[in-house]
């Protein structure tokens, strides 16, 4: 007898249905084809084992289990509830389910029969929609996950007897029901981490909000304990709160890699800080079934690089084409998969290898070629790509000893959110193009149009800074933001003067 039951297979953050084909007959064996990894193919003995613990059994004939389409790969422990109720359907141990053909049914089966959570849910529910399935049938620990999306059907469950009952009719479940509004008013809580909590440093907390409300790259170099980290860390809070576009596209790059906790919806914006000793693969993605690495988890949200010179040098490298196209792609001999990765890179490093500018009342200094070896690490080409570079001075006593606290992130936030209503209307005729950061050189010809005296201005800095071009489409767009929080249509010459104060790793003799 010959069952059909209906998977999912995730294809970078999309997902593919899958025809479990499950045929019994006259003989002695057990067969599964359609490229299977290791993990399906060991599939056989949690099968037996979850089905022996709960009254069934495997038939002893021959049994042949398809996975179509048969030229693609299939990974993952996910398909095991699929299968097994398949052998039950084949076998005759339960009667044919009249709704079999309106589910997409995952799930990773224990010993006792239990369902444990998989991988990659969102993008599931998502194709099972619009393939015209009526639900999924999943592990109740990813029922929440997979009910953000609209017009599907999701019913959790903890055990296989739980699904054959239901598809029996013999019990009866309720589909899961998620809470939008109140799911989204959580993400404008940042209780722990508020820029009211940092003293002094005025003049790089309006670096911090000129970088969030244009989506800027930006690196903090100066001594340890002049704040750098503290600042970087509160960023995510004075960010504009998610959409749910942006919600969904990030929910399904952490689906993909396993780390969706909570509700099932990634609702703030992520906030990735990974250890300078990373290696190539954990940052962009990739292995042999790629994964997303750390900037695309990062996507919509910070990346932070603490001590910056500290990372391979090879490792910064490969974030060259990432920031730029805002995408990662990642190919292998058979097939290529894409991961967005729009995010904000926010950087921190030492001036020098001592850790203090070498302004001769530094404790520690270091002679230039060791500053200079230092400072090497970084290219010219990824620096180029950071949008501000600005120094951070230890704070003085006098800052630290007040008990007045600072401005509150939310005030801050109120601010940010204005400037990106303009982007928004700004670029609302552009596919790809949202914020100042975003523009392309088309967008900044168009919108960061200047008058005689900011075009003046600009050259100067360019001819004594030697700017590559890159810097200067950097140095408009920054301008562009700067304008943007005053509110004010054009650019003006002030706009560009600040804006050209913050590219201090271009200047020659920064470190005094």
């Amino acid at each position: 007898m010959l069952t059909k039951v209906y998977g999912s297979a995730i294809f970078g953050i999309e997902a593919t249905v899958i025809t479990i084909e499950v045929h019994i007959g006259p003989g002695v064996g057990y067969h599964l084809v359609g490229l299977p990894d290791n993990a399906i193919r060991e599939s056989n003995y949690r099968i037996a084992a979850a089905l022996s613990n709960n009254g069934y059994r495997v038939p002893g004939k021959r049994i042949t289990i398809n996975m179509a389409p048969a030229d693609m790969r299939k990974e993952g422990s996910a398909y095991d509830l699929p299968i097994a109720l398949g052998i039950l359907i084949s076998a005759g141990k339960i009667a044919i389910p009249s709704e079999l053909d309106d589910f997409v049914i995952m799930g990773e089966l224990s010993l006792d029969g239990g369902l444990q959570p998989v991988h990659g849910v969102l993008p599931m529910a998502v194709k099972a929609r619009d393939e015209g399935f009526k639900g999924l049938i999943l592990p109740k620990a990813n029922a929440e996950e997979a009910a953000v999306v609209e017009g599907l059907q999701v019913y959790g469950l903890d055990h296989i007897t739980e699904v054959i009952d239901i598809l029996s009719g013999q019990a009866v479940a309720e589909p899961v029901k998620l809470d939008m509004e109140a799911l989204f008013g959580e993400q404008l809580e940042f209780p722990e981490m508020d820029f009211s909590d940092v003293r002094g440093q005025e003049s790089i907390k309006r670096c911090m909000e000129i970088a969030a409300a244009g989506g800027h790259n930006i690196i903090l170099i100066g001594p340890p304990g002049s704040g750098k980290t503290m600042l970087a860390k509160r960023l995510p809070s004075i960010l504009p709160p998610m959409s749910l576009k942006e919600s969904l596209e990030t929910t399904k790059i952490h689906s993909v890699a396993g780390k969706v906790e909570g509700k099932g919806l990634v609702v703030q914006r992520p906030f990735r800080s990974p250890h300078h000793t990373i290696s190539n693969v954990a940052l962009v993605g990739g292995g042999s079934y790629p994964q997303p690495g750390e900037i695309s988890l990062s996507h919509n949200g910070v990346l932070f690089l603490d001590e910056l010179p500290e990372f391979k040098r090879d490792v910064l490298e490969v974030m060259r084409q990432p920031l730029e196209d805002r995408e990662v792609t990642i190919s292998r001999a058979r097939f290529t998969v894409n991961y967005p990765s729009s995010f904000m890179l926010v950087a921190s490093m030492n001036p020098s290898p001592g850790g203090y500018f070498n302004d001769g009342t530094s404790p520690v200094t270091n002679t230039p070629a060791e500053m200079q070896r230092y400072l090497s690490k970084i290219s010219g080409p990824l620096l180029d790509r950071i949008d501000i570079h600005i120094e951070v001075n230890p704070v003085p006593f006098e800052e630290l000893s007040k008990r007045a606290k600072g401005e509150a992130s939310a005030s801050i936030r109120k601010r940010v959110c204005k400037a990106r209503k303009i982007q928004e209307v700004r670029f609302s005729d552009f596919k790809d193009v949202h914020y100042n950061a975003q523009m392309t050189t088309r967008n900044i010809r168009e919108f960061c149009a200047m008058d005689d005296a900011s075009l003046a201005l600009l050259k100067q800095a360019m001819d004594r800074l030697k700017l590559s071009a890159r810097a200067y489409d950097r140095i408009l767009k920054v301008s562009r933001t700067i304008a943007d929080l005053e509110g004010e249509e054009r650019l003006a010459t002030h706009h560009i003067a600040e804006a050209i104060q913050y590219r201090s790793l271009d200047r020659e003799g920064w470190l005094g």
